[in-house]
């Protein structure tokens, strides 16, 4: 069997979300574990012409948030980097998170935090949650289009 790891998604990878088809590519191995939030705050943001769900990398900054914990293996987490273009857009990191049904257990899981930003997006509304169909009104539209350098030098 190979190795397991834990990944903590906060966004689109979250299930009945649109990117949550991508733990199910090339028949690798994922499980839903539990619902979880983060032990430190966060800004998680809505950004760019796409609205994609960013997690800023500003400890301390925004709100707690609340997303899933899979169980994955080496298979899905290389998809899941592929999707989020680890390490050079998306930095994956270790971090703990809290069980939502038991906020005195913790777990130690990755986490794709954006770390390059212009500082201008921490001004911008954060969130405890994601849905792309959220009151926000800010509807996630797919593309394989935006690059990291659109993000980090376009219009925000």
């Amino acid at each position: 069997m190979s190795k397991l790891f834990k990944v903590f998604v906060y966004g689109t990878l979250k299930s009945g979300q649109p990117n949550h088809h991508w733990f199910s590519k090339d028949g690798g191995y994922y499980k839903f574990l539990f619902n979880a939030t983060t032990l430190i705050k966060y800004p998680l943001i809505i950004a760019s012409q796409y609205n994609i769900p960013f997690l800023l990398y500003s400890p301390g900054h925004g709100k707690n948030v609340k997303g899933e914990v899979y169980e994955v293996d080496e298979t899905v987490l290389a998809n899941l980097d592929i999707l989020e273009d680890h390490p050079n857009w998306y930095e994956r990191q270790l971090e703990d998170v809290y069980y939502d049904n038991d906020e005195n257990k913790k777990d130690k899981v990755w986490v794709y935090f954006i770390k390059k930003f212009k500082s201008e997006l921490l001004e911008k509304d954060t969130f405890e949650c994601y849905d792309s169909k959220g009151a926000h009104g800010l509807k996630y539209v797919e593309s394989e289009n935006l690059t990291v350098e659109e993000f980090l030098n376009g219009p925000v």
